[in-house]
């Protein structure tokens, strides 16, 4: 049973989204045609990055929670990772927007969007040579500048209430993996390459390498959603 865990943990996380898509008042299933892309752009990304830091030893995974079959030097939960969380993320994302019409952070996200990525980028550079820490708080500050100095997108104020919602279940996840809720991790990180501040057993690290894979997700997710509607519009 221990081997199924890793699996076992992706297939939770997309299990309600997933059932919820097809609700009739949300019809997430209508946005396949737009997230699926999103995803598989994002991946280009984030495959790469987590091939490299785990043939860094930067991180690894624990045998003894995952099935054994690889994809190159991941295991295939590790791909199904990427696929199941931004997928269960975007679909809370598309939840919010249709249940709730009111902005909750509004403009203020560009003020937020620019300390956080001025906070993020200092940090990176102060423990840059902590790998895990200094690329992942550099990038995501790189990336939320972009957003708020370039972009400029309406969603920014939608992404950061949906990402606060969707820290409780990421809490659940990333805390399985990480060892809060088992005997032993299922996803181990070199001490060397992370500065050490963990919430529970997660690392700080992880909060920040989310916020960035959810942003990049949501970045070609509305950009595909948009792009179909002109089409359609035209």
């Amino acid at each position: 049973m221990d081997r199924w865990l890793y699996l076992i943990i992706d297939l939770g996380a997309i299990s309600i989204p997933l059932l919820a898509s097809f609700h009739k008042r949300l019809r997430f299933d209508r946005q396949f045609v737009n997230l699926l892309p999103a995803l598989l752009l994002t991946m280009l990304v984030f495959i790469p990055w987590d091939m490299a830091k785990t043939h860094f030893r930067i991180w690894g995974f624990n045998p003894r929670y995952i099935t054994g079959f690889y994809i190159g030097n991941l295991p295939v939960e590790e791909w199904l990772f990427f696929l199941v969380i931004p997928y269960a993320c975007i679909f809370t994302y598309h939840a919010l927007n249709v249940l709730i019409s009111k902005e909750v952070i509004g403009k203020s996200a560009f003020l937020v969007s620019e300390f956080l990525a001025a906070t993020l980028i200092l940090t990176g550079l102060i423990y840059i040579t902590h790998i895990y820490t200094s690329v992942t708080f550099i990038f995501t500050g790189i990336f939320l500048l972009i957003h708020s100095l370039y972009l400029k997108k309406d969603y920014l104020g939608r992404f950061f209430l949906m990402y606060l919602v969707t820290l409780i279940p990421f809490f659940i996840v990333d805390g399985l993996l990480t060892g809060s809720w088992i005997p032993e991790e299922v996803v181990f990180y070199s001490q060397q390459h992370i500065i050490g501040i963990r919430l529970g057993t997660i690392p700080v690290e992880d909060m920040i390498y989310g916020m960035l894979m959810l942003l990049m997700n949501l970045t070609w997710f509305e950009y595909f959603r948009l792009k179909k509607s002109k089409a359609q519009t035209a």
